[in-house]
């Protein structure tokens, strides 16, 4: 099946394959957040965002590491791992940061970037920057 990750995430499931899911749309991010989907709880999403601002919140996934891997633009991703804020920044197509399980995560950029995640969404949290 062709398609885009901007219309659609695939989720890999442990043990069961991948599959693809229509998340073209805000309003499936916000069910998402709020547990619409308990399906998706296991295994890991694999998304595409883009963004051109600094983002408003920071994140933090208990269940596993998240891949954010660079696909266009530039932004410096901010990690707090016991409690040190540690900042990497992402200026070639390809490069990645590994964020470690359960670290606040957040991200920085003044133009245009588009990023890969592959994460794993249960009971992923969100504060105010």
């Amino acid at each position: 099946m062709k398609s885009s990750l901007q219309k659609h995430s695939i989720h890999f499931m442990p043990g069961r394959g991948a599959r693809t899911i229509e998340t073209g749309d805000a309003s499936f991010w916000d069910q998402l957040s709020h547990g619409a989907f308990p399906e998706l709880d296991s295994g890991r999403l694999m998304v595409e965002f883009a963004f051109g601002e600094p983002w408003k919140v920071w994140e933090m996934h208990p269940h596993g590491e998240e891949l954010v891997l660079l696909l266009a633009g530039r932004a410096t991703l901010f990690c707090e791992v016991e409690s040190k804020v540690h900042s990497y920044r992402l200026e070639l197509p390809g490069e990645y940061v590994l964020v470690p399980r359960g670290a606040w995560h957040t991200a920085d950029t003044e133009i245009q970037t588009r990023m890969l995640f592959l994460t794993p969404g249960k009971d992923t949290q969100h504060r105010p920057r």
